[in-house]
């Protein structure tokens, strides 16, 4: 039998389930691959800590010094989390020449050009399927089974806290408030979910996503974000009478000039696509190919078990590079000193939308919002106005336009905003017909 041995970084909700993994099935896996992966240390933060799983006393260690410099252990776990001190954990690791898996969307989104960068010059195996999707197979399926593909687009779900809360705001008629505290409830989102539901989140996945799909570094700083913390149910409703579900996407696509547009921002889709049927807390990755055309990839996003899944395939890879010293797939991606040539502003993208006013309920009001609108040249495809009411007060005013850009529909709800008889701010959903 031949053993590998590996350190795990981080012995939260992730290192326990790969430790528990590895516990119920290395022998499984010494039978598919003809290698026995065994866990030799585990950096901690506190030995004195109390922990449901009873570990041998040899097995936790509280200094990395440990692991870095135990040559019999060629393969590290950064399970850690955040950016300090997983970043110079793991580019530590490499420049000693060990294989590196990590479930850490953060670094890689924020500090990937220094991580991609020593991956590739010290030659080390760096896998980070966790990283993005939980057991969704994303990663791998984007550097290896589309590998002979050009890539045209990414439009996922990706976030199951948000997907799970805009969910049960349409299906039991919640507010955005109880929805969020019920995913809180169910462990879904964090007692501060700004990572969340203000997109971020989403936004580091789907820089990695784009930075394998499309060969250079886009860093998180570069992915335009909005969340859906101003989302009402009313909003929703409306969605749904006019055809729609509203999602929060993450998008990757490259236009047939070249341009790429990476962005995070609630959408409409037409209820009857397929990612308007992943509810709850499932994510979903809509993939188009050159060649392959579209495909879907579904699951649990994260979670112990799934998340544990994913760092055991990278495992297994890390073994295979280390015994046959076959080179990774694809070559990390490159960093660019001018990245803003390759991406397209968000103003100069052109959509449909989704616009609801609320304005004083009076005649007219509708001709000025009309004429403000034609005059940046945005075109009305359909309007629902709600009937006059007996008191006076504002209504809602809904429509959907024809497709303009982002600037001009910017300068027409600026304008539209400052007319007395429009008493809150516009609420505007881009639409996406899938």
């Amino acid at each position: 039998m031949k053993e590998i041995n590996i350190a795990i970084l981080g012995f939260g909700t992730v290192g326990r389930g790969v430790y528990e993994l590895l516990e119920k099935n290395a022998s499984l896996i010494y039978q598919k691959t003809g290698f026995y992966p065994r866990i030799k240390k585990i950096l901690v933060k506190d030995l004195s800590k109390k922990r449901n799983k009873n570990l041998p006393n040899n097995l936790l260690t509280t200094h990395i010094e440990e692991i870095l410099e135990d040559d019999d252990i060629p393969i590290v776990c950064e399970l850690i989390g955040g950016i300090n001190p997983a970043k110079e954990f793991v580019l530590e690791c490499l420049r000693k020449g060990k294989q590196v898996i990590t479930a850490n969307k953060a670094i890689l989104a924020e500090c990937g050009d220094e991580i991609w960068k020593e991956a590739s010059k010290y030659r080390s195996y760096l896998g980070f399927e966790a990283s993005v999707g939980g057991g969704i197979p994303i990663i791998k399926t984007i550097k290896e089974a589309l590998i002979g593909n050009k890539i045209k687009s990414i439009v996922g779900i990706v976030n199951g806290t948000t997907n799970y809360i805009l969910t049960k705001m349409l299906e039991n008629q919640l507010s955005f408030k109880e929805a969020l505290k019920e995913a809180q409830a169910k462990g879904y989102s964090e007692a501060d979910p700004s990572l969340d539901i203000k997109g971020w989140d989403s936004a580091h996945k789907i820089s990695i996503l784009a930075s394998l799909a499309f060969g250079i570094y886009i860093p998180f700083s570069k992915v335009y974000v909005e969340g859906i913390e101003n989302i009402d149910l009313l909003d929703l409703k409306f969605a749904k009478d006019f055809g729609y579900m509203v999602k929060l996407l993450a998008f990757a696509q490259k236009e047939d000039r070249g341009k790429l547009e990476i962005r995070v921002h609630p959408t409409l889709i037409p209820e009857n696509h397929v990612l308007a049927s992943v509810r709850l807390n499932y994510n979903a990755f809509y993939i188009t190919g050159d060649f392959v055309g579209d495909i879907l990839l579904y699951g649990l996003g994260a979670g112990k078990e799934p998340t544990a899944s994913a760092v055991i395939s990278d495992i297994v890879s890390a073994m295979e590079y280390l015994s046959f010293k076959k080179e990774p797939f694809i070559k990390y991606p490159v960093v660019e000193e001018n990245l803003e040539k390759f991406i397209k502003p968000i103003e100069e993208v052109e959509f449909k939308y989704y616009i609801r006013f609320s304005a004083v309920d009076k005649p007219g009001v509708l001709s000025k919002i009309s004429g403000i609108l034609g005059k940046y040249e945005i075109s009305i495809a359909s309007v629902v106005q709600i009937g006059r009411q007996k008191k006076k007060g504002s209504v809602p005013i809904v429509m959907l336009t024809h497709e303009s850009k982002e600037k001009n529909l910017k300068k027409a709800l600026k304008e539209i905003d400052q007319l007395e008889v429009v008493t809150a701010l516009t609420k505007k959903i881009r639409i996406l017909d899938l």
